[in-house]
């Protein structure tokens, strides 16, 4: 195995035994860093204090990365274009923090029958979204057993 001194010099290829007996003998530890190269790198130092760098870099990455969640927006059958247009802002402030906005349109007895009339509606909708910011369609408008659906994510 490759081993590396706690100053950070490489002190070569090296028996595992050897290596135990050298880290010992300055009372630090053996810490293995990598075992996907050949030959396998460790190095001598406080194992303690890797186990907290280690915590601490995961940790700075957890902190830096937002997590999306799945909005969702329902429209009614006999909803108005005002209220399409309140409904469009609202999605387009789920879309600017990062979060993906699921359309649904539920309908309703016989409302059902009229699915050309309720995939128009959902359109206008995304037409009037497409108009205040750029959107991608993550997955197309869907006839489902109890309306449509449709998700959208910003560009």
């Amino acid at each position: 195995m490759r081993v590396i001194s706690e100053t950070g010099e490489q002190l070569g290829v090296m028996n595992i035994f050897a290596a135990i007996d050298l880290a010992k003998s300055k009372g630090l530890d053996l810490i293995q860093v990598t075992e996907k190269v050949e030959p396998p790198v460790c190095r001598i130092g406080d194992y303690g204090k890797y186990l907290y760098s280690q915590q601490k870099k995961e940790r700075k990455i957890k902190a830096n990365t937002k997590e999306s969640k799945l909005k969702e927006i329902q429209i009614g059958f006999n909803i108005s274009p005002h209220d399409i247009e309140v409904k469009a802002k609202q999605a387009e402030k789920f879309l600017k923090d990062g979060d993906k906005v699921k359309i649904g349109m539920m309908l309703k007895g016989r409302e059902k029958a009229m699915g050309e009339f309720a995939k128009k509606k959902v359109q206008f909708f995304f037409d009037t979204l497409q108009a205040l910011l750029p959107i991608k369609i993550e997955r197309e408008l869907k006839r489902e057993p109890k309306g449509f659906t449709m998700i959208i994510s910003k560009q």
